[in-house]
């Protein structure tokens, strides 16, 4: 199904006389044309003609191209210039550096650089941990990508990907304060890439690895964090792992259902199924059967596996059962999609436990739409902002990196994994939880400081923190 969306907005400038009626015929077309319009306005009105700016939101952009010939159909109207404002966004870039101290003054350029940068340089080297404190590393976390697995689009390379990054970049420093630089590394190769980022780590303060292929992205993770002292983590893996308990965590309460009893099937055993699954199980879930292409993963299964995989049978599927999706998800009560659009069937959903719960988060198409199954789930999940309930990794990634910045951890662990998803699920109070309300809005300014409290606590717990009681260097 298609939906109109600011992804596929364009802005029609026209020039046409000024008339009555005539803004009537314009709108009209579009609307022949099935656009929904959103801003018309007056550029200016000169000799006797009006040039106007009409903002369309299309479903694609064919669909766009269709609303453009309609309107070019009006009589008396001319086009002036199409923009689409998505490529406008990103005209330049969407980040940029920003200097935090001016250099006004001779003394100025004297302290932030020589002679007296050579000071600070001088701590450093007596004390490493000092440039957490003096540098930009304190606040900084590279976005590290090689291209391969972009969003929707697969193996796109580095370039291609470098505006998703520069998107990453800009969430991070808009909802938690983070600078983060992305970093489009043009090599596949595992150990190319974890020499590169162990050779850049001196700069940053966190890794953020974002859209690479699996199963390398869990030998490129796991590799990272035995060699750096600073926290490493994979957002497509953990990130929506996070979300995703957070969100059942509450889908569960309003079916008066509990994780530990509940029957869950997931669908998907890449890197994000995976890492799922291992956050269900360290939260208490007991009963988990995750599927792929060849069904159910079970202990001794020959076909189709994997070392990742190889865990899954090891520790999953209790009961050993064995068939394809279809099979496996009869009676269950959770479903949680991390696959292919299509993967879940109108008749599989009907066969779940009463008041089932339905997490379908393949992107741009979800396993299966909601408006198919109102009737059979009681609560819907979705990776789309057009949906209610959506699974959006910017509910974590900002707060859990603002949490481990702010105390130097070396690294996230499990506990500080559980402590972020019980922070976003705590966000909607058991009164206000509601079938189309289990997952706050990636707009709630309380996410943040929450999440970022719960994973500096879950640090200092655990001992991963690094944060001093004393100034942690010495003035030379």
């Amino acid at each position: 199904m298609s939906h109109h969306s600011p992804t596929y907005a364009i802005t029609i400038r026209l020039r046409y006389p000024d008339e009555a009626g005539q803004l009537g015929r314009i709108t009209s077309a579009i609307g022949e044309a099935a656009g929904f319009i959103g801003a018309v306005d007056i550029v200016n009105v000169r000799d006797g003609l009006i040039t106007r700016d009409i903002t369309v939101n299309a479903t694609d952009v064919e669909h766009g191209l269709r609303i453009i010939h309609s309107v070019k159909n009006v009589v008396g109207v001319s086009i002036v210039n199409v923009s689409d404002r998505v490529f406008l966004l990103h005209l330049g870039g969407k980040i940029e550096i920003a200097a935090k101290t001016p250099i006004k003054t001779r003394d100025d350029l004297s302290m932030a650089y020589t002679p007296g940068v050579a000071r600070v340089c001088r701590t450093i080297f007596d004390d490493p941990e000092a440039s957490f404190a003096l540098t930009i590393r304190k606040n900084t976390v590279a976005v590290v990508t090689d291209g391969s697995a972009v969003l929707g689009m697969g193996n796109i390379g580095p370039r291609a990907a470098l505006p998703v990054m520069e998107g990453k970049a800009l969430l991070f420093k808009e909802f938690g304060g983070v600078d983060a630089f992305p970093i489009c590394l043009d090599t596949q190769d595992t150990d190319q890439i974890v020499e590169t980022v162990c050779h850049l780590a001196p700069s940053f303060g966190g890794i953020n690895l974002e859209d690479i292929s699996a199963p390398r992205c869990i030998e490129i993770e796991e590799r990272l964090i035995s060699r750096l002292d600073i926290p490493v983590f994979h957002d497509d893996q953990h990130g929506t792992a996070i979300v995703v308990l957070a969100g059942l965590k509450n889908a569960l309460k309003v079916v008066d259902k509990t994780l530990t009893s509940a029957r869950l099937v997931i669908n998907g055993a890449g890197a994000a199924g995976i890492a799922i699954t291992k956050l269900l199980a360290a939260a208490g879930a007991k009963n988990i059967v995750v599927c792929d292409r060849s069904g159910a993963i079970f202990a001794g299964r020959s076909d189709n596996m994997n070392s990742s995989k190889q865990w899954l049978a090891e520790h999953t599927n209790p009961e050993q059962q064995t068939g394809i999706l279809s099979d496996i998800i009869r009676g269950a009560d959770v479903f949680v999609g991390v696959s292919s659009a299509g993967a879940l069937r109108q008749s599989d959903v009907a066969s779940m436990a009463q008041d089932a719960v339905v997490f379908a988060l393949a992107n741009p198409d979800p396993e299966i739409r909601p408006e198919d199954i109102s009737d059979n789930v009681r609560v819907m999940a979705t990776g789309r902002s057009d949906y209610p309930n959506q699974v959006n990794n910017v509910l974590c990634f900002p707060g859990l990196f603002r949490g481990v910045l702010d105390v130097r951890a070396s690294r996230v662990n499990d506990e500080m994994k559980l402590a972020a998803a019980d922070a976003i699920a705590g966000i909607i109070e058991a009164n206000e939880l509601h079938p189309d309300y289990i997952i706050p809005s990636v707009f709630d300014r309380r996410i943040v400081q929450a999440v970022a409290k719960a994973v500096s606590d879950a640090a200092l717990a655990t001992g991963v923190a690094r944060r001093r009681q004393k100034p942690a260097f010495q003035i030379a």
